[in-house]
């Protein structure tokens, strides 16, 4: 009973996993609709007034602690599962497993981490923003608002910053490449029919997403 427990815990997490993963692409979609607004040749117009409804519409505010909660929650998740699996097997076979297993899943937790560490550096960024911070660089709006603008013109303009959010983003490339596919098999939805659509499809947003991201910054630096 024990051991049926554990075995539908297991599963369980694994399954709140690939929902908060989905939630969380999702996510990525919208705020790179957000931030390709940078590129429009309208002195920021749009963009400051996506920032300004972010920043002031309750009904987002709450949406950024669900937010906030999903991130958190999904990264302990993972970090769990791999912990289990790693101390499942302490001592590799010496009989290699036949069973064929996708190159990148092997590698899940060290995109992971990568993303952490672009979540972490993006929230730093953030909140430095949000609660008042001055620079030189970056003169105070008129008006008081954070210039989430300002700022990130004047990050992306400097080389090493841009360089290394592009690694990261690429990084995160390799995430999606096998976390979009994966979650849709936890989820049971695998079948000869529609599987084929859902690898294509999983490519093209690991591939199409981080390219969004990378223009930014390529964009700046050019």
């Amino acid at each position: 009973m024990n051991s049926s427990f554990l075995h539908f815990s297991s599963i369980t997490k694994k399954i709140w996993m690939a929902l908060l993963g989905l939630f969380l692409m999702l996510f990525l979609v919208v705020h790179l609709g957000i931030n390709l607004c940078l590129l429009r040749d309208d002195g920021g117009k749009w963009f400051r007034a996506a920032a300004h409804f972010m920043g002031t519409n309750y009904i987002v505010k709450i949406f950024e602690v669900v937010l906030f909660g999903g991130f958190i929650f999904h990264i302990l998740l993972g970090i769990i599962l791999q912990l289990k699996n790693w101390l499942s097997r302490p001592v590799r076979y010496k009989v290699t497993n036949k069973t064929p297993t996708p190159f990148l899943s092997k590698y899940m937790i060290y995109t992971g981490a990568i993303v952490l560490t672009f979540l972490i550096i993006h929230l730093f960024n953030f909140f430095f923003i949000k609660f008042g911070w001055v620079s030189t660089h970056v003169p105070a709006l008129d008006d008081k608002e954070p210039d989430f603008l300002g700022v990130t013109r004047y990050l992306f303009s400097q080389p090493a910053y841009s360089i290394f959010y592009i690694a990261l983003i690429i990084g995160l490339g390799f995430h999606l490449y096998h976390a979009f596919q994966a979650a849709f098999q936890t989820l049971g939805l695998d079948h000869k029919t529609y599987t084929p659509f859902i690898t294509g499809f999983g490519i093209f947003f690991a591939i199409v997403i981080p390219l969004g991201y990378i223009i930014i910054p390529l964009y700046f630096l050019i």
